[in-house]
């Protein structure tokens, strides 16, 4: 992406807020961060819980294959990088 950080989730470029999430949750002893967009952290927490993040989805690719995920990083995909919207949690 020329040089623009890209969000860790969905690719797009990073904008004017950036949140740093744990590919293996840091209850679950994860220390490495990456970077993402707020909407993308919220809806990562909103959708799949620590254990099951820890167990099945530390790796990107893995991740946007959820389902869930997937729909949302398609619906994302053509938002401009500041772009917030509310987060639901999965119920």
């Amino acid at each position: 992406m020329s040089g623009t950080e890209a969000c860790w989730l969905c690719g797009r470029s990073l904008g004017g807020r950036i949140e740093w999430h744990h590919p293996l949750p840091k209850s679950r002893g994860g220390k490495e961060t990456v970077p993402v967009h707020p909407i993308c952290h919220r809806t990562i927490h909103a959708t799949i819980g620590n254990a099951e993040l820890a167990r099945l989805y530390t790796e990107p690719d893995r991740l946007r294959a959820h389902p869930d995920i997937a729909r949302f990083v398609a619906w994302i995909a053509g938002k401009p990088p500041n772009f917030h919207a509310p987060t639901r949690r999965k119920g």
